[in-house]
């Protein structure tokens, strides 16, 4: 009797030890450290290691459509701070992606200075006094 309870003592740590693992992993890959652009280039050497989420207001005239890749650059508007963004993730661009638009971008920051994301979102609350500030309005002069 005893040899099948030290069986299953040891079986069952095994187990408990491989759930332990599997979580721990899992959390820290899906950690990501959310900054701004200017925080972003004052990380230096920590920020080719970690994943991120960037926070940006998309430069007007910068965004490009190449096949399935989107180029953008994202700005900090108090620094001037800019940020080159290929997105190349498979979720379709949300609606509210587009010029003066604040946009987070979570992927990996290059040796190249181009910043790869795999996702995207993009703010919509205050994209109207953006652009109302930056003097952009709509089509048939609303």
């Amino acid at each position: 009797m005893k040899g099948k309870q030290v069986k299953f003592l040891l079986g069952s740590v095994a187990i408990v030890l491989a759930l332990g693992y599997l979580g721990y992993s899992g959390f820290n890959e899906s950690m990501a450290y959310y900054q701004t652009v200017p925080e972003l280039y004052a990380s230096k050497q920590k920020a080719f290691e970690r994943r991120l989420k960037v926070s940006g207001d998309v430069v007007k005239g910068s965004i490009v459509r190449e096949g399935t890749t989107v180029k953008f650059v994202i700005a900090d508007n108090k620094t001037k701070q800019t940020l080159p963004v290929h997105y190349v993730g498979t979720d379709p661009l949300p609606d509210t992606f587009r010029e003066y638009a604040t946009a987070v971008v979570d992927g990996t920051y290059g040796q190249n200075g181009v910043f790869t994301a795999t996702q995207m979102t993009a703010k919509c609350a205050s994209k109207y006094e953006k652009e109302s500030a930056a003097g952009v309005t709509k089509a048939g002069g609303e």
